[in-house]
């Protein structure tokens, strides 16, 4: 796979990039005793809402999970898209599909519900990183975390290809599935202050320490 970092990928000229944002928000969460992750409070925003803020420049919203009353004005006033996969709670690979079937711009972003930190900075670094990648065989770009394992719910795709990985794709891994399309890696710093992108809230020890940061900062 291509490596890049912010400064090294250029820029996308001609204003932003026209995408979609996906954001799976149906799991379990059974490693949070089965409490309702994407609407857990870290510093007084559901974990949902601080995600979907980091998209806000996406021209379509699109969250596969259960319906639910998003407060923030920018995601009122786009009008989010909520589907769910068939079963719910199938699994991210059924997830993204049915997100997919409701994306109409040429990117998205593929998002986890739980990035307390995730900002549009990281969401544009990516977006960058995906563009520049169209010059090579890359179909998108991944964030990898600070020990260099790709974050395969923090990434960009072309909407075509992962379309066409999809089609006739009987897996669950999504590592399986986007690991053959080639992403580049985004290599983004790693702040001091433990707010990293990738960190995500996968048990009460995470949530506890994401409201603590949050708090600190």
């Amino acid at each position: 796979m291509m490596s890049t970092t912010p400064e090294g990928g250029p820029g996308i000229r001609g204003g932003v990039t026209p995408y979609d944002a996906v954001i799976l928000a149906g799991g379990r969460a059974e490693r949070l005793g089965g409490l309702d992750k994407p609407g857990a409070l870290v510093g007084g925003r559901p974990l949902i809402e601080r995600v979907a803020s980091a998209v806000a420049e996406a021209t379509r919203l699109i969250v596969v999970g259960p319906p639910r009353d998003l407060a923030n004005e920018p995601l009122r006033t786009a009008g989010a898209v909520f589907t769910s996969e068939d079963p719910p709670g199938g699994g991210p690979v059924p997830a993204l599909r049915a997100g997919l079937a409701q994306v109409h711009a040429p990117w998205l972003a593929l998002l986890a519900a739980d990035l307390p930190f995730l900002a549009a900075h990281h969401i544009a670094a990516l977006l960058r990183a995906a563009r520049a990648g169209e010059t090579t065989a890359a179909a998108g770009a991944v964030l990898v975390d600070d020990d260099g394992r790709e974050q395969w719910l923090t990434g960009v795709w072309r909407t075509e290809a992962l379309a066409d990985a999809l089609d006739g794709y009987r897996g669950r891994s999504l590592y399986r599935l986007l690991g053959p399309l080639e992403p580049v890696r985004v290599e983004l710093p790693a702040p001091g202050d433990g707010r990293a992108p990738w960190f995500d809230c996968d048990t009460m020890d995470d949530l506890g320490a994401a409201r603590e940061r949050a708090r600190g900062a």
